[in-house]
């Protein structure tokens, strides 16, 4: 069994990663970070953003694991984190369809500014669209 965590940082997103490792101890954890790209970005925009995505996503991809083992009290458990860049529902949705997730743990809102992963909007698209058993935290 894989479970996709939504991961953004915020309160209801680390409730998400605490329920998701004391739930599924022995299950293959992925904590899925959405950097959302802006709305109405064309041409060298677009090209701007995503070499800024690209150094952010590295940066995020060493900050996570540190940020989640401060959650999750045994240094032992498995998991492993992804980043993605573009809507965060579709993005979610689209990364369970394309891994053979099981189940998708999300928090109902998230932060501001280029690290924003779910809203209350978002959270709702998820629970809508995915094909698999959804958990939200608030």
């Amino acid at each position: 069994m894989a479970i996709l965590v939504a991961y953004d940082g915020s309160a209801p997103a680390q409730k998400a990663v605490e329920h998701a490792f004391t739930t599924y101890p022995d299950e293959e954890i992925v904590l899925l970070r959405v950097i959302e790209a802006a709305d109405g970005s064309t041409g060298a925009g677009i090209m701007a953003a995503q070499e800024l995505f690209r150094d952010r996503e590295e940066k995020v991809s060493e900050e996570l694991p540190e940020e989640i083992q401060e959650i999750v009290s045994d240094p032992d458990t498995d998991f492993r984190t992804e980043t993605a860049v573009g809507k965060p529902a579709r993005e979610v949705v689209r990364f369970a369809e394309d891994n053979d997730i099981d189940h998708i743990i999300i928090g109902s809102h998230g932060r501001s500014g280029l690290s924003r992963v779910l809203l209350g909007s978002v959270a709702e698209k998820i629970v809508r669209r995915a094909p698999i058993p959804v958990t939200v935290f608030r």
